[in-house]
């Protein structure tokens, strides 16, 4: 047998059958193997549904899922047939089980063949999430489902899958336990259907008991009135008790600056930096940015450059919410270099307690840090088998050069500033020329590449950063794998990547905003986007003004105009003054183009008016497809003018929407030349992002089908006929569905059309070329109800129009000329009567 090469996320489901022994000797054998029967009937039969893999069976079952959302489904589905079956069999017992669900690190391996012959399991599951899973679901009454933290947010956020029952369930914390044998406190949830789920606090067992404060337990409330009577007035001090902080797991922290008492100016920015990368690879506790410190400065209307002290680091503290203020301190002590660091109550400013590391020289300052840092961690209530197997040490993880540290440390001020590009990616040069191995500086690099848009530089950049993996901590080298991910992977395997990320750093802003940014580009799906993005409208995170701003975007998305609108001004109030289309459309998809106009010349994407794309999709909303037809132009010169290729492709597309959409322009020439860039520029254009050629070929073949050419449909299908990307992006694959029904349409097959789309509308996330082409379909096979109500759809769902977001980003131009003819006929309708 082979172990797997390396620890897998996965999610375990553990159940046991209650009283199962005391049910047989009651039934009998022949009635209880006719009941066991029936059961395994139904364990299969929910495995086939939930896509689970039995482990191990006895009284209980072992499951392993990929995704804790088909657990819990495993489970209720379990918890309700166990009562179904009670009842059909007639028992007069109720048939019930306990569960417990948790996600964590697994060892698998098949055993072999030989050994499965001899009655050992086909697939071994071992980890301390096997363990955990086992405590849970001993803890829980009968008819019980309880979840690990780390299962129920991952859950929770998913239950909408299960439909209309996933609303109805109720979830339920019951605070944190200790288990027997598992060294950290664990916060524990059920789930349940009401009527079916007892939805009570587990009772306490050998095994498993709150962890309640010491002055809340029995024994220790009678030792207190006991001290309590023998306490006399004159020795009250000697029980004042110590400085305390209630720090929890996943609590903030604010790091001070350094107080560098050597008078070395190398250790000034390179040592607060060591110790901020030291503390992040903390599971437990996480550390405010620097750019969220300088966004509550601004509020408090401080200079960016202020030293952050005692008393200014506490008032950050109480605004933002983290519990703890970090004041490090480096000075020379009998000869010996000391690294320190306080813990501040922020709420009394005084210390309360400290860690100290000695060392020989300025070379003993980075493992004094990594020596301060565990202890913090250990101080502020981290286990310390946690510590030690997430902590790096910091020559390691970052770099043993204290010189390329500090122009590492200098670059990450200059860009959380917002400051000079150029000057930004020089110091990290200079990092990595005083250490070429110094991963971390390549991944910083990247992230400023990819937040310019500059993507090919970015992936260039993570790729040399993955090249050095023993130069990155777990959680860095994770991130860095899952940013490659999500520009050179099918969205499924990000997604799942993205949740196995999460569920162990569930406080990274980066990944959740990306991680909704999926949801939004590949899936269409605004609802998820939206949930995922507001665990981010949280006083610890920075930028909060532009997760407001997504917020709207997927708000609009979903129809939701006024609520979007609140967010659109409240993002503008946190600071973001950036991208204004899709605030302004929220008033374009009312009509209320003045109000648009408003909102998007205020902002300095508009200053000169509307252009480039937002151009002609506001002129051909409006009705005025010449003006439409010279921004397309404009905006085709200019990207050509800067060898801007995705932008080239997207401008000739849009040039060859209007011309076969409204007449501006010969549509064969402009189709002809779209495709000959295609064939020309398309490998290049994948080269940055690998769905945009064949998305494009599929809308020039939508182009072709609006203008009845079989041939040119006919020809965008052969080009795509088995590409991954048809197969693995969702939106790319209804896109393609589509073609094929205009196909069928124009073949004289509009009911083989209808029943391609049909399925597809009933989904949220359908596109809204989708419902174009239903109607179309549906005009063609003389439907008309189905044609009325497509035409109303089109007409009504103005925010999907404008907000829907694909991997080319070139459906948006037919949208908004689709929703404006449907639009008029409504009106035309209407006046007819």
């Amino acid at each position: 047998m082979q172990a797997s090469a390396a620890p897998q996320i996965r999610t375990l489901l553990l159940t046991d059958l209650v009283d199962s022994t005391h049910l047989v000797e009651r039934l009998g054998d022949a009635a209880a193997a006719e009941l066991f029967r029936a059961h395994d009937r139904l364990v299969l039969e929910l495995q086939r549904r939930w896509r689970g893999r039995l482990i191990d069976r006895s009284d209980g079952l072992l499951l392993i899922f990929e995704r804790p959302i088909d657990g819990l489904g495993f489970a209720l589905d379990y918890v309700r047939g166990l009562r179904d079956l009670g009842r059909d069999l007639q028992l007069k017992q109720p048939l019930q089980a306990r569960a417990g669900l948790h996600v964590g690190e697994v060892l698998a391996w098949e055993n072999s063949a030989d050994a499965v012959r001899m009655g050992a399991k086909q697939l071994e599951v071992e980890g301390l999430a096997k363990p955990l899973a086992g405590r849970l679901m001993a803890l829980a009454r009968p008819g019980q489902i309880l979840l690990s933290a780390t299962a129920e947010p991952l859950a929770h956020r998913a239950a909408r899958e299960l439909g209309e029952r996933g609303e109805l369930l109720v979830w339920k914390s019951y605070g944190r336990w200790r288990f027997k044998g598992i060294p950290e406190a664990q916060e524990i949830f059920e789930v349940g259907e009401p009527g079916l789920a007892p939805l009570r606090m587990p009772a306490h067992t050998p095994k498993a008991w709150r962890d309640l404060p010491l002055w809340r337990r029995p024994v220790a409330l009678a030792a207190e009135a006991l001290l309590l009577a023998c306490m006399t007035a004159g020795a009250w001090f000697l029980a004042q008790p110590k400085p305390a902080i209630a720090f929890n797991e996943r609590d903030w922290v604010v790091v001070g600056d350094l107080r560098n008492l050597t008078g070395d100016p190398r250790l000034d920015d390179a040592l607060e930096q060591a110790f901020r990368i030291a503390l992040e690879q903390s599971r437990y506790v996480n550390v405010l940015s620097d750019m969220k410190m300088r966004e509550t400065l601004q509020r408090m209307q401080r200079k960016p450059d202020v030293a952050v002290d005692r008393a200014l680091g506490s008032e950050i503290a109480l605004r933002d919410g983290a519990r703890a203020l970090l004041l490090p301190t480096v000075a020379e002590v009998g000869g010996r270099l000391r690294v320190s660091a306080e813990v501040i109550d922020p709420h009394t400013q005084t210390t309360v307690y400290a860690v100290s590391a000695d060392g020989k020289g300025i070379d003993s300052a980075l493992g004094s840090i990594d020596e301060v840092a565990d202890g913090l961690r250990a101080k502020l209530g981290e286990a310390m088998q946690s510590v030690q197997k997430t902590s790096v040490p910091l020559p390691n993880v970052a770099t043993p050069s204290l010189d390329a540290l500090k122009a590492f440390a200098v670059a990450r001020n200059v860009t959380s500033t917002a400051g000079d590009r150029e000057q930004a990616l020089g110091l990290y040069r200079r990092a990595l020329q005083l250490d070429p191995q110094f991963a971390l500086a390549h991944a910083d690099m990247a992230h400023l590449h990819a937040s310019l848009g500059e993507l090919g530089q970015a992936r260039e950049e993570w790729r040399k950063a993955l090249s050095i993996p023993q130069r990155l901590s777990p959680q860095e080298r994770l991130s860095v794998e899952l940013m490659l991910l999500q520009y050179a992977s099918a969205p499924e395997v990000y997604q799942r990547k993205a949740q196995e990320y999460l569920a162990l750093y569930p406080d990274d802003s980066r990944i959740i905003g990306r991680f909704a940014v999926n949801y939004w580009h590949q899936y269409n799906d605004f609802r998820s986007a939206e949930m995922l993005v507001r665990r981010l409208l949280k006083p610890q995170y920075e930028r909060t003004g532009i997760s407001r701003y997504s917020v709207g975007i997927y708000l609009l998305g979903q129809e939701k105009y006024e609520a979007a609108l609140i967010e659109f001004r409240r993002a503008r109030e946190a600071g973001f003054l950036g991208a204004g289309e899709l605030y302004a459309r929220a008033y374009d998809a009312r009509g209320l183009h003045a109000d648009a106009d408003r909102i998007y010349l205020a902002t300095p994407a508009g200053r000169s008016g509307w252009r480039d794309e937002a151009a002609v999709i506001t002129w051909m909303d409006r009705g005025q497809p010449s003006r439409a037809a010279e921004a397309a132009a404009a905006w085709a010169s200019k990207a050509d003018g800067i060898n801007d290729v995705q932008e080239s492709l997207r401008a000739r597309a849009a040039i060859a929407s209007l011309a076969t959409l409204t007449d501006q322009g010969d549509a064969d020439r402009a189709l002809q030349e779209l495709l000959s860039r295609l064939n020309a520029k398309g490998a290049e254009a994948d080269a940055i992002y690998s769905p945009i050629s064949i998305e494009l070929r599929l809308y020039a073949g939508l182009l072709a089908a609006y203008r009845n050419d079989r041939a040119g449909v006919a020809e965008a299908l052969r080009s795509t006929e088995g590409s991954s990307v048809v197969r693995d992006y969702p939106t790319v694959a209804q896109l393609h569905q589509v073609v094929q029904a205009e196909q069928e349409r124009l073949s004289g097959q509009p009911q083989l059309a209808l029943a391609r789309l049909r399925p597809l509308v009933s989904e949220d996330t359908a596109l809204v070329v989708v419902h174009w082409a239903l109607l179309r379909a549906a005009q063609a096979a003389g439907d008309a109800d189905v044609a009325q109500a497509q035409t109303r759809w089109l007409a009504t769902h103005r925010g999907r129009v404008f907000a829907e977001n694909t991997t080319a980003d070139v459906l948006r131009f037919l949208n908004a000329w689709a929703s404006r003819q449907a639009s008029s006929r409504l009106q035309e309708g209407q006046a007819s009567r």
